[in-house]
């Protein structure tokens, strides 16, 4: 896995927020069983930023505390098959031969708000963000509520076996 970071405003925690990004990633691929070598990009921006591109993007004018940009286009979630099928030489950059597969935008200011609110360490949010973003490349969603379920499930499963809890 490549993992591509752009640290827009200078952000800093008190633990290797790149280093944790990656493993959370790693993790979530190894869950997944997605064999593929890929290429992720991390943007960390701020409020002001993060609703730009939600506005831009999304056309909703407010800050969020993740934004998650899939390049893959599943018919199922988790299912990498179609990476090999017609998608692969749009999602092949020429360059690494790695698998393009998304952009993951994180909001600095809502990791320290919502770790505060929820009563936990900021490294456990940045973390719980970043798996939460991945899930969503996989082509997890959380429109409903079985779909909601599935995904919490599977974040609570690899923050534990990361052991990145809520204490």
């Amino acid at each position: 896995m490549t993992f591509y970071v752009e640290n827009e405003v200078d952000a800093k925690f008190d633990f290797d927020f790149e280093s944790l990004a990656k493993e959370v990633a790693t993790a979530v691929l190894e869950e997944e069983h997605c064999e593929y070598d890929v290429e992720i990009s991390l943007t960390i921006t701020d409020d002001e930023g993060i609703q730009e591109i939600n506005k831009e993007f999304r056309n909703i004018d407010k800050p969020t505390d993740v934004l998650s940009f899939p390049t893959v286009e599943y018919e199922e979630a988790g299912d990498f098959s179609v990476i090999g099928g017609e998608q692969k030489n749009d999602l092949l950059n020429p360059d690494t031969g790695n698998i393009s597969f998304g952009d993951i935008v994180i909001n600095e200011a809502r990791v320290r708000l919502q770790a505060s609110e929820y009563g936990h360490s900021e490294k456990r949010e940045f973390a719980f963000l970043v798996a939460h973003s991945m899930l969503h490349l996989c082509g997890y969603d959380h429109m409903e509520e079985a779909e909601a379920k599935v995904m919490e499930e599977k974040q609570e499963s690899v923050l534990n076996a990361l052991g990145i809890t809520r204490d």
